[in-house]
Order: structure tokens, then C-alpha cells, then sequence
């Protein structure tokens, strides 16, 4: 399976179930996770996009340690995606207004722990590495798509 056809499954699953587990890295260099509501974004393939508080540890954990891992897995757990990739902190407007129009209908709980709209940023994931896995065939296939969209 190439990366587009990676991409796109990843999509697929995204579209389904709505979130997905995030692993990060705490100051302690332990493994941190926590569910979260991705998205990508049309023209911008490769990319991860989630929103999250400032104050939030998420973000001291991300800016010193940027490399993280997502989890997806279709409803049925039939399928089940890992992304390892590189993220950052982004704070523009336009970005933020992108993400929360791809995402904004799903945050309900983000909204009930973070009650100031105006009050938060978007992780960004540029993904370098997909694993897609079917657990009742043991069907496995990764690929690298850093490097593989660095070729195109």
C-alpha cells in the first residue's frame, strides 16, 4: 500500500470514529496519552491537526519533546492505524479557524474543560511513519511517508 492509499484509510477510520489516542513524552520522560479529536486538512496531506489549551501539559510536553504518537481504530477494531511524526504549537488565527471549522463540532468536552473559545492552539503532526494493522488477519504494512512525499 502506498502512502496515498495510506492517507487515505487513515481518513476513513478518522471519519468514523472522530478521535484518537495521543502519546507524548512528560518532563520525566515518561510516555503520556490521552484521547483527542484530530483532523486533517484538505491541501495538506501528511499532516495532523488537533486543538488544545495553552496552559495545557500538552504543550510543554510536545515543544520539548516533539515527536509523538496517534492511534485510530475503526469502530468495529477491525483496523487500527498508528502515526509517528514530528509536532509543534501553532498560534495563528487563520490555522485555528481551519482546524475548529474540520473539527469544531466534535469537541464537546473540550469545550466543557476549556470555556474560552478564543483560548487555545493547534498541534500540528507532520507524519513521517504509518503502520496499518488488521488484528483478525494479522495483515501489517508500514510505510515512510516523510520520505516518500519528499519524492513526489
Amino acid at each position: 500500500m502506498d502512502t496515498r492509499s495510506m492517507l487515505a484509510v487513515l481518513d476513513r477510520i478518522l471519519d468514523d470514529s472522530k478521535v484518537a489516542v495521543l502519546a507524548t513524552v512528560d518532563n520525566e520522560g515518561r510516555p503520556r496519552m490521552r484521547w483527542m479529536t484530530p483532523a486533517t486538512k484538505r491541501g495538506r496531506e501528511g499532516a495532523l491537526y488537533a486543538v488544545t489549551a495553552p496552559e495545557f501539559a500538552k504543550v510543554v510536553e510536545v515543544t520539548r519533546h516533539p515527536q509523538v504518537e496517534w492511534m485510530f481504530q475503526s469502530k468495529s477494531l477491525d483496523e487500527i492505524v498508528t502515526v509517528r511524526g514530528s509536532m509543534q504549537v501553532l498560534d495563528h488565527p487563520r490555522t485555528k479557524a481551519e482546524v475548529l471549522e474540520a473539527i469544531g463540532g466534535n469537541l464537546g468536552i473540550f469545550w466543557r474543560i476549556n470555556h474560552d473559545a478564543s483560548d487555545l492552539v493547534v498541534l500540528e503532526t507532520i507524519i513521517e511513519e504509518i503502520v496499518y494493522f488488521k488484528p483478525l488477519t494479522g495483515e501489517r504494512t508500514a510505510t515512510s511517508v516523510k520520505q516518500e512525499m519528499t519524492n513526489e
